[in-house]
């Protein structure tokens, strides 16, 4: 390859949850349909995998502070607890 692509950007830390599981969902589908060029198919699967450790992020920091919800003794939520970065 004689002109190395430019490195694709980054998934904005703004997108939602929602939107990139839809626009990841909107990928898989061309994908799957077999339609779009090589090039294109390469493109929108590094898209795709950008998209994809996205939302596993949101998904681990959601987790994460619902693990942080303190319960009281009578089983109902408290508040919440420190989250523990180390």
């Amino acid at each position: 390859m004689d002109n190395p692509q430019p490195a694709a950007d980054p998934v904005s830390t703004d997108l939602s949850f929602e939107d990139a599981l839809k626009r990841l969902e909107d990928i898989v589908r061309t994908l799957e349909r077999g339609e779009a060029p090589l090039d294109q198919s390469i493109e929108l699967y590094q898209e795709g995998d950008r998209l994809k450790r996205h939302c596993e992020a949101r998904l681990k920091a959601a987790q994460a502070r619902i693990e942080q919800i303190a319960f009281g003794s009578d089983g109902n939520p408290q508040g919440v607890t420190p989250l523990n970065a180390g």
